[in-house]
């Protein structure tokens, strides 16, 4: 537990952070959490702390900016700009990490070398370099000293989630359990291999497609043999940020306007692929993360974060597509309980409402007005407030959504998302409905047909029997039932208690009206005794029932 107690360094320096920059928030905590008091800080105020905490944190910032299934937009807004003002290491720190995860001299292995990082973060910086063969690459490598630190602070993390957890916030969304969560993302970030499984992945499944062509979608090359855990070495691409390229005429005469249309259309159907048919999905695409090549290509950088979805839920997501341009509030509320990872008392109508309510302000627009991933955030936010834990992929996708309509309005302002969505759909949902293979799925379709046939008369001829004999026997399951059969046995009890202290008083005012003698005033006695305390025990548990009423 993170104890106000305990003498350690960063501890105080935690502590002098956030009473420094959210006292309100912390009085909250330490006054246990009354009525009136935030819940959390301020988006500034949050993302000051992280700022001020180092690297660790905004880098915990960063994985928090992606589960807007637990925080609202502003506070994933903010978040998502987060940025660690971290200076890169000199660079006689990283030759010697370089020397320590090559097998050979650094001379024997690349022809150039900048020593000028050409971007810097919490966990690594990055470097251009030229392999003896004349390719130029991308050296990504860990920061020398950063293990030690994110173990320490993954402790306070630890820590501090258990701090959360008394408040209602930390009840509800079970804070300990997003700590290990973070801090496993947070280890798998020091793991340069896994991202590299990521990349090779993702480009195994962009490398065919029904809906584009695969070759003008670029995911750099993974060197693995040169590559270690603390050392990732990528194709160069060379190319800008999507949002500060220059669209020209291309080759074929297609103008700006054109080209712009057909790079928007070439994201969307790409990232559908990912979300929709193969279930992974590379979940960050902001900016920075999509390039614009100089061969008129569109590249995918950094694969670190990748979300996954199967195929139940891929089919629930695309239902809910289509609950969200029909604006069926009823169909939202099922699908979102699909979706809920535990299966908890949920008040289907207040439920219902809000879904409602949420989708009327849709009613006048068009599709093409509607910001679908705004309504999904929306989405996440009913189940939030309605006490449903939905799987962190959900977080992932609509955070994926989110920055791809973002990063497309903004290349493209003319676009219509419906029109993007719908040559896609009727694929979806042949799809789902026969499958990759559709002899297959006819086949296996057969098969269950089948088997239910061969085993319909016999199920049949056993229910007529026990009907027949009266051997029938129904298991039925009524929700809160246990609730109600112990507010019946507590109603029974206080009658049966009611009943009995007045047959006590009763008793006690019959015996004293006859003879009086020292045995019966003491029989008396101890029966108004018996009736008091009992009566008096039975006010004290009405009262702390709270039913007075």
């Amino acid at each position: 537990m993170f104890s106000l107690t305990q003498n350690t360094s960063r501890q105080r320096e935690i502590l002098e952070v956030v009473f420094r920059n959210g006292w309100d928030y912390m009085r909250g905590l330490l006054s246990g959490g009354k009525p009136g008091d935030p819940r959390l800080p301020s988006p500034t105020v949050f993302c000051n702390i992280l700022t001020e905490l180092g690297p660790v944190y905004v880098k915990l910032g960063q994985l928090l900016s992606t589960r807007p299934d637990l925080l609202p937009a502003r506070y994933v807004d903010a978040l998502t700009d987060l940025q660690a003002n971290v200076p890169p290491v000199p660079w006689i720190e990283v030759e010697t990490q370089i020397k320590q995860q090559l097998s050979a001299p650094i001379e024997e292995t690349f022809a150039r070398f900048d020593r000028k990082a050409i971007a810097a973060g919490s966990i690594a910086q990055v470097h251009r370099a030229t392999l003896k063969d004349g390719r130029e690459v991308a050296i990504k490598i860990q920061r020398p000293g950063i293990e030690k630190v994110v173990e320490q602070d993954i402790e306070l993390i630890k820590s501090l989630a258990e701090l959360v957890s008394i408040t209602d916030f930390g009840k509800d969304f079970d804070t300990v359990g997003l700590a290990e969560d973070f801090t496993g993302a947070l280890r798998a970030e020091l793991d340069f291999s896994i991202e590299a499984d990521y990349t090779e992945q993702l480009r195994r499944n962009l490398s065919t497609s029904r809906w584009f062509d695969p070759k003008d979608i670029v995911i750099p090359k993974v060197h693995r043999d040169l590559s270690t855990p603390k050392l990732l070495v990528l194709e160069w691409l060379s190319g800008v940020p999507i949002l500060n390229s220059t669209i020209a005429a291309s080759k074929s005469g297609e103008d700006k306007q054109s080209q712009r249309q057909k790079i928007t259309t070439l994201l969307f159907r790409v990232f559908f692929q990912q979300l929709y048919i193969d279930g992974f999905f590379h979940a960050d695409p902001h900016p920075g993360n999509i390039f614009y090549l100089d061969s008129e290509k569109i590249a995918l950088l950094d694969c670190g974060m990748i979300g996954r979805l199967d195929p139940k839920t891929q089919q629930i997501l695309t239902e809910m597509l289509l609950s969200i341009v029909d604006l069926d509030a009823e169909r939202c509320c099922q699908l979102t309980l699909d979706l809920a990872e535990s299966r908890q008392p949920v008040n289907l109508d207040r439920l219902t409402n809000d879904y409602d309510r949420m989708l009327r302000k849709y009613y006048n627009l068009s599709l093409s007005q509607i910001n679908f991933s705004e309504v999904f955030y929306e989405i996440l936010e009913v189940s939030r407030n309605n006490k449903i834990r939905l799987p962190g992929s959900m977080g992932l996708y609509a955070k994926t959504l989110a920055n791809l309509e973002g990063v497309s309005r903004s290349f493209d302002p003319d676009i219509n998302l419906i029109d993007e969505i719908k040559p896609l759909m009727s694929d979806l949902f042949r799809r789902q409905l026969f499958g990759d293979s559709p002899v297959e799925t006819l086949f296996r379709t057969a098969l269950d047909l089948k088997s239910l046939s061969l085993r319909s008369p016999r199920q049949v001829e056993l229910f007529l029997e026990r009907v027949t004999s009266e051997t029938l026997k129904w298991n039925m399951s009524i929700r809160e039932l246990n609730s109600v059969r112990t507010s019946l046995d507590d109603s029974a009890n206080r009658l049966s208690f009611s009943i009995l202290v007045g047959s006590l008083i009763m008793g006690a005012a019959i015996i004293s009206t006859g003879t009086q003698t020292a045995q019966i005033s003491l029989i008396t006695n101890i029966l108004f005794a018996a009736a008091s305390i009992l009566g008096l025990w039975l006010i004290i548990s009405i009262v702390r029932s709270g039913r007075l009423k």
